[in-house]
């Protein structure tokens, strides 16, 4: 019996052990039940090697026909949810060119010509993940274009800006959103990054050493999109490391954990913003639960559970990780344990982007054309707030300097000045002039407008500052990178 045939036991490998695989090995190797999801780029794959296979006289054309035409009824079958998986084949590539053997016969078996199960996978996760990050580039960018309406609606509202979660200093509710949005922006431009670095072709490495066949690996390339911007096939270049590594995979995953580590410190101040003591946001009721106990209750269970799953994602970066780190050359069976990891950092990013573009933006009400829902700003509590905590402090030290006083004098100046404040249970705004006086003879008048929340705010007209003229400058820039 050849080692290209299965027998009874569809196994492909069977002609050599004298005993079976027995079933508690069978269920603790087998990996069909969750890397089936890669079928399409498994078949993608199988169609661009065998494509290749004919045009270097590797196979016939009735060979390839016959492949495709399989190949083309096994699509069916599995979109329509009529395929059997069987785990006796173990994982999706058995599944696949046992089904495809059984309806072409030997032109099934001469597919696998040139390569392995090991390139082949390594393609295919590949493939899988490039088409992943096309969905969650678009996705981030929805996101950023949600908080950039949101801003735009509120760049005069007043918000208190923290440090160590004390007032600091004033800002505008629309320049703290701006905040995220770059953020997300960098997340983009890392998967446009790791992008690149996956869509490299292992195929034709075959097991580890290359082939004896005469591939043309750089035409399969090109079947597949895996070209650079200059439309230049990119290929592993090393046979070892093309089927062995997954750097590609443990760099998506870092990617994905800062995303979700900036989806995490979002969800943290919406958390406390929603809570009674802020009051400064509200969300739509359908991103929140109730109380089994205590009905007055509405809980932010969205932003709380993906702070959650942030460490969800961060745990499979880790797991990925130490997975690597022991192997060594070429191909391992530990690899096997990248996928379920990756295919979970995937959906739980993708799944969090898609509600968070919905509860920031609102839902598109397809009556009225108008987006209804989405965050909903108390911008009265907001302002409030910023009173408390002597947010323009740094603002009447600025002021002195300009009198002429080094920065060091006017810092000490005005810490008496906030201890009096605090004496009198008042605002630096709210001190008389002569109190005021009482600390700098050089203090005028005019103090008055650099110790308003307004004020200050719209004295910070430096470039990234928080003035609402350089916040409306930032916005049109997001509007223009983002249309």
């Amino acid at each position: 019996m050849s080692t290209n045939q299965f027998d009874k036991k569809s196994e492909a490998w069977s002609a050599l052990f004298s005993e079976p695989m027995s079933e508690l090995v069978k269920r603790y190797t087998a990996s069909v039940f969750f890397d089936k999801r890669l079928w399409q780029a498994d078949i993608a794959g199988s169609l661009a090697h065998a494509e290749m296979l004919a045009a270097q006289g590797i196979i016939g054309a009735a060979d390839l026909a016959s492949i495709q035409q399989g190949m083309a009824q096994i699509t069916s079958e599995i979109e329509a949810g009529n395929f059997e998986w069987k785990l006796d084949l173990e994982d999706v590539h058995l599944n696949i060119e046992a089904r495809l053997t059984q309806l072409v016969g030997d032109a099934g078996k001469r597919l696998h010509t040139g390569r392995s199960r090991n390139d082949q996978v390594a393609t295919d996760v590949r493939l899988w993940l490039r088409s992943e990050i096309d969905l969650i580039i678009p996705l981030l960018g929805e996101l950023q274009g949600a908080l950039v309406d949101v801003a735009e609606k509120n760049v005069d509202v007043i918000l208190p800006g923290f440090t160590h979660l004390q007032v600091a200093q004033p800002v505008s509710f629309a320049h703290h959103l701006l905040a995220y949005v770059e953020m997300f922006s960098r997340d983009a431009e890392r998967m446009v990054d790791v992008r690149r670095r996956t869509n490299r072709l292992p195929l034709g490495s075959a097991a580890l050493a290359g082939t004896t066949y005469p591939l043309d690996r750089e035409r399969v390339a090109r079947s597949l999109g895996m070209v650079d911007e200059r439309g230049e096939p990119q290929v592993c270049q090393n046979s070892l490391d093309g089927v062995s590594d997954r750097d590609f995979a443990i760099e998506f995953t870092a990617a994905a954990s800062l995303c979700m580590v900036h989806i995490s410190r979002f969800s943290e101040e919406l958390i406390l913003w929603m809570s009674q003591n802020f009051g400064f946001v509200k969300i739509a009721d359908r991103f929140t639960t109730g109380s089994s106990i205590m009905p007055q209750k509405k809980n932010p269970d969205v932003p709380e559970l993906a702070r959650g799953k942030t460490g969800r994602v961060v745990g499979h970066l880790m797991g990925l990780i130490t997975l690597m780190k022991g192997q060594p050359l070429a191909y391992n069976k530990d690899n096997q344990e990248d996928k379920e990891p990756l295919f979970d950092t995937v959906d739980t990013l993708k799944d969090t982007l898609r509600i968070f573009v919905e509860m920031v933006g609102g839902q598109l009400n397809p009556a009225t054309g108008v987006k209804e829902g989405g965050i909903t700003v108390n911008a009265v509590a907001m302002e409030e707030a910023a009173k408390k905590g002597y947010a323009t402090a740094t603002d009447l030290a600025d002021y002195l300097v300009k009198k002429g006083l080094p920065f060091r004098d006017a810092h000490e100046t005005v810490a008496h000045a906030v201890k009096a404040a605090v004496s009198h249970n008042c605002d630096l705004s709210e001190l008389p002039l002569a109190v005021l006086q009482g600390f700098n003879a050089s203090i005028e008048k005019d103090v008055y407008e650099c110790l308003s929340l307004r004020g200050s705010l719209n004295a910070r007209n430096t470039l990234g500052g928080t003035a609402p003229a350089q916040v409306l400058h930032q916005i049109a820039r997001h509007r223009q990178r983002l249309a």
